[in-house]
């Protein structure tokens, strides 16, 4: 039977299919704690290690509308392979915390720890959000972007993401504001061009990360069927300072290093041409199209959120 809206007494799980990337930082390890917490909550769980990336993917979308939702047990890869590949109308999603990053789970406030996570979405309610879709057909879900996201996503390895998780990512992105890397962005909007230099344009979907810790914009929403560009020019040390606190404290007020878009259509074109994340994971460079999918996504999330 389909998983319900409505309020957490009403919500239960009783059959879940998890889908394990053994490869991510906590996949492996934090499988039994995620099946002991099933079990003990008398959820009927069904575990899928999958084999190569795409192979999550195919599992859910084979048992879409088998189970009362499909948990994704991974990094944000696994977790948006999982959400690309079903539609509004499939078991819904629950994002559980096994990569580096967890950039979803930090953006939806699911809890970091394993048997916590789990017990929050079993209980928790279902969220209907927006997706950004690509160029090449492929979704995402927080947000794409160039510049120092994007660099210091393609500058991080494998081995330091593994050995200290997501302090590689800020220890990275600090040595790319120390350069202060800027380049000229063209962004297009609904037919509408805005030009100026930048060292970050992000496509965001999601407007809080971090757990509440950093909002991108004012009025983001993930279901509005609208994206949102924010473009960030800190081009001295105190503008990144100024930066960075407006957005730690909330204050959008007018200024000359921030300008922010709102649309359906979105085109994203550099001189030079840089590499492009999209959810934390690299997807090639510029140009790069984005599309608003509007309520595309079924997810699961902690109560109230």
């Amino acid at each position: 039977m389909p998983l319900r809206s409505g309020r957490a007494s009403e919500l239960r799980v009783r059959r879940a299919l998890l889908l394990v990337n053994p490869h991510a930082r906590r996949g492996r390890s934090s499988l039994r704690s995620a099946l002991l917490e099933f079990r003990k909550l008398g959820v009927q769980c069904d575990a899928v290690v999958t084999r190569s990336r795409g192979h999550a993917g195919e599992v859910a979308a084979e048992n879409s509308g088998a189970y009362d939702a499909i948990f994704a047990l991974g990094g944000d890869g696994t977790a948006i392979e999982v959400i690309d590949a079903l539609d509004s109308e499939s078991s819904p999603v629950g994002v559980l915390p096994g990569g580096t990053g967890n950039l979803l789970a930090r953006a939806l406030g699911i809890p970091l720890g394993m048997r916590a996570a789990v017990r929050a979405l079993v209980h928790g309610d279902e969220k209907r959000v927006d997706l950004g879709r690509l160029g090449d057909g492929s979704r995402f879900v927080i947000g794409a972007g160039v510049g120092i996201d994007a660099s210091m996503i393609a500058s991080t390895s494998a081995a330091w993401k593994r050995r200290v998780g997501v302090v590689a990512y800020f220890a990275t992105g600090t040595s790319h504001l120390i350069r202060r890397k800027r380049f000229d962005a063209r962004v297009t909007v609904d037919g509408t061009v805005v030009s100026r230099s930048a060292s970050v344009v992000l496509v965001a979907n999601f407007g809080v990360l971090l757990n509440g810790l950093v909002m991108l914009g004012e009025g983001i929403r993930t279901d509005d069927g609208l994206l949102d560009v924010c473009m960030f020019d800190p081009a001295t040390f105190a503008d990144v300072a100024r930066i960075a606190s407006k957005l730690v404290f909330r204050d959008f007020s007018p200024d000359p290093g921030m300008t922010y878009l709102r649309g359906k259509l979105i085109t994203v074109e550099t001189d030079p041409v840089s590499p492009v994340q999209a959810d934390g994971e690299l997807i090639g460079a510029t140009p790069f199209v984005a599309a608003a999918d509007p309520l595309a996504a079924r997810l699961l999330v902690p109560h109230c959120q």
